[in-house]
């Protein structure tokens, strides 16, 4: 009878100290809210897609036409060292007499050879695709944020959403009138200068001369970073 009133006495004891410690724990208010940072950059990066078609009746040699006119104009761009040229996508497809008859036949053969352009310098760009325009046609240029800009960008926006972060952090918590606060977590995010292509009309390589090389302008892209978050204040 003694052991159980001592164990008892133990478990009583170990009880209220344990509510005791549990009282003593501060109860925290959690809130959770993001912050967001944007800047309007420069597109510093054109990109740009030329193409050309050819026929002819036998395949193999309309392959070898088509790889000889790629390889020339590629040549013709190492003169322009701050363009990044590179061959693109070639095919060749088949021309079928009228589909309206049951004896269509095979005519000849179509090809088409692509090449691609990358520059931060836009006026040797322009004066590239002029020279490239005596053989091929533009298809399309796009203009973006080069990656290395975009990188420098989005690390100084980081610092400042974090500092904008930790800001809201500290006006919640004054505005709730609270002694502190922890984080409990908070993530980053990044949105903008994706470069999506866009369509750019040149005029005819026969009424284009050294004179019509264009002024591009490459517009501004707006790069976002949000930061979300979780907070713990206490009272």
């Amino acid at each position: 009878m003694k052991a159980l009133s001592t164990r008892l006495a133990i478990g009583l004891l170990m009880t209220s100290t344990s509510l005791a410690a549990f009282a003593e724990t501060p109860i925290y208010q959690r809130v959770d809210f993001s912050t967001e940072v944007a800047r309007e950059t420069a597109n510093d990066q054109l990109n740009a897609t030329l193409f050309i078609e050819l026929s002819d009746k036998d395949p193999g040699r309309l392959a070898q036409q088509l790889t000889t006119v790629t390889n020339d104009a590629l040549k013709k761009a190492i003169a322009f060292s701050q363009v990044k040229t590179s061959s693109g996508n070639q095919r060749t497809w088949p021309i079928y007499g009228s589909t309206l008859t049951s004896s269509s036949k095979l005519e000849s053969w179509r090809g088409r050879s692509e090449i691609r352009l990358e520059s931060r310098d836009f006026k040797a760009a322009g004066e590239l695709i002029g020279k490239l325009q005596e053989k091929f046609q533009l298809m399309g240029i796009n203009f973006s944020v080069a990656a290395e800009t975009r990188r420098q960008l989005e690390d100084s926006l980081t610092t400042e959403a974090i500092g904008s972060f930790r800001a809201r952090a500290e006006s919640v918590q004054n505005a709730w009138g609270a002694k502190g606060y922890k984080l409990v977590q908070m993530s980053l995010g990044t949105a903008g200068g994706g470069g999506a292509p866009q369509p750019y009309l040149m005029r005819s390589a026969k009424v284009m001369d050294e004179s019509a090389t264009p002024d591009f302008a490459g517009g501004e892209t707006r790069l976002t970073v949000n930061v979300s978050g979780s907070i713990e204040l206490q009272p």
